[in-house]
């Protein structure tokens, strides 16, 4: 691995993403759906089963919002190579997602990514890198929704040319300020179980993270035993993303109804690992149009992720 002091930060910023294609299809979301935990505890739940299946004259399949944050398709596209910057990729860690959605998916698509820089912090051991993606409908040119990715790469940092460590950013800051969880009762908690309970289903405990990165997220951490106690980890982790799903997919049964396309934009902090087979309890506070959220591990009683989700034509009944 190159000496990080040889990384050139200027050159990063001039750098030029190419713009990346993504297509994908009903079964894709399907699949997706599944992987973020829709109908695993009812396979009939009328309010998730329009993610897999188009069923009482419905013509096409549902497609999550949190869907948007794999048509980047940003860790295997080679997205995050950034010119001189070298990382070992199996240290790297997903700090932060932010999502807009500006309106609802369609059940199959071509999408045409436009991919630019969107932040370069040097935090002296690791570097934390913020890339930003404008998904666009190919065939219309409709922009259908932004994802900005904050990675964090252990090993990359010291690159900084002055004792002012380095750090751009070319995004307001309020769009992910810091979430603070209130202190009262939440309005709402939903709990889920990553995997399908061994007294139905004699399967992997790994089987949570082995769906869910059929959907395009192929790194090893998540289902090579070795390459996770590499990492730190005493087996496989779920994905951070896959967590994401199962929150967001909670509030969107407790608070939105089941309506899908209330969901404005999302931002998830990853605060934690969690193994397939743990039990997700998501904690929700409503303010305004907004949902305050967090997401802890019940057997290990720890906060994994925490973040808000902002609503678009929240009905006053709630």
């Amino acid at each position: 691995m190159a000496n990080a002091s040889e990384f050139d930060p200027a050159l990063a910023l001039s750098h030029k993403f190419p713009h990346t294609t993504y297509s994908y299809t009903e079964r894709d979301a399907a699949l997706y759906a599944l992987g973020v935990g829709a109908c695993l505890s009812d396979a009939v739940d009328t309010d998730e089963l329009k993610y897999v299946y188009h069923g009482d004259g419905q013509k096409f399949i549902k497609v999550l919002p949190t869907f948007a944050a794999i048509l980047p398709n940003m860790f295997q596209s080679g997205v995050l190579d950034l010119p001189g910057l070298e990382y070992d990729p199996r240290l790297l860690l997903h700090g932060q997602q932010y999502i807009e959605l500006y309106k609802p998916f369609p059940s199959s698509c071509h999408i045409h990514n436009k991919v630019s820089l969107a932040g370069l912090h040097d935090k002296g051991k690791a570097a934390i890198l913020e890339v930003e993606t404008k998904s666009y409908e190919k065939e219309s040119g409709d922009l259908l929704c932004m994802n900005r990715t904050t990675v964090y790469l252990r090993g990359a940092g010291g690159f900084s040319k002055t004792s002012k460590p380095f750090s751009y950013t070319n995004y307001p800051g309020k769009q992910t300020s810091t979430v603070k969880i209130p202190e009262s009762k939440p309005f709402s908690v939903f709990e889920d179980r990553t995997q399908p309970s061994q007294a139905y289903c004699e399967c992997s405990s790994f089987w949570q993270a082995l769906i869910y990165r059929l959907s395009g997220d192929y790194n090893p951490l998540h289902s090579d035993p070795m390459i996770a106690k590499v990492a730190g980890f005493s087996q496989p982790i779920l994905h951070g993303l896959c967590t994401l799903g199962f929150a967001v997919r909670a509030i969107i049964k407790k608070i939105c109804r089941g309506d899908p396309d209330l969901i404005k934009s999302i931002v998830g902090r990853f605060l934690l690992h969690v193994y397939p087979g743990e039990t997700l309890v998501t904690e929700m506070w409503l303010e305004g149009s907004r949902v305050i959220y967090r997401t802890k591990v019940k057997e290990r009683n720890r906060a994994v992720l925490s973040g808000y989700v902002d609503l678009r034509g929240l009905t006053s009944s709630l």
